[in-house]
């Protein structure tokens, strides 16, 4: 259990113990409960957030401005901008950032469908909210060439209309994870979003 991100060798010994002194029928709940994540949680269809459905609650949603994209590195930065009450569109989860060091490259990533979702039409807005980092940076320029060079400036035969491009405020701290930002300077960069210039 040490091996689980955020859990240490102290806190895996706490819980065997914990697990240790209890009955047989709570241990046996608590192993099935993993068992029923691991397979009845999926990724959406639309925005690659976590969901027990095909498609998740928020793409499902009337009520959200589904001509607003919000594009996030993970799952937690989805619940993140939820907790601030400032988000109303919708989302599109990348499942990282592009990092060579790493060799995580566009393709290890869901930048291909988001561009798919943009290129349908509809669109009016695409918000950039990755990390403040070199990796964050290199990701938000290589989507803003992808979402340009789908549109072309002169002889664009297509009728669907590009979408603003925007980022969130800097008020996140370069080298910040948006998981561990406030909700309210998280809150506030949403809002203050700018333009993005590539």
């Amino acid at each position: 259990m040490a091996s689980l991100p955020g859990v240490g060798r102290r806190t895996a010994l706490r819980l065997v113990l914990h697990l240790l002194r209890q009955s047989d029928q709570e241990v046996e709940a608590f192993s099935n409960a993993f068992t029923r994540l691991k397979h009845d949680v999926v990724y959406c269809r639309e925005c690659h957030n976590i969901s027990d459905t095909e498609l998740c609650p928020i793409c499902a949603s009337t009520r959200r401005d589904h001509a607003t994209i919000c594009v996030v590195e993970n799952v937690q930065d989805v619940m993140s901008i939820e907790n601030t009450g400032q988000y109303n569109g919708v989302y599109h989860v990348l499942g990282g950032v592009i990092s060579p060091m790493e060799g995580i490259g566009p393709k290890e990533l869901e930048i291909d469908s988001l561009i798919e979702r943009v290129t349908k039409g509809n669109i009016d807005e695409i918000i950039l909210a990755l990390p403040t980092t070199m990796e964050g940076d290199t990701t938000n320029f290589y989507i803003y060439r992808r979402i340009q060079n789908a549109f072309p400036v002169t002889g664009n035969p297509s009728s669907v209309t590009p979408p603003q491009i925007t980022q969130i405020a800097r008020g996140v701290a370069v080298g910040n994870q948006i998981e561990y930002t406030d909700e309210i300077t998280l809150g506030r960069s949403i809002v203050n979003r700018v333009e993005f210039k590539g």
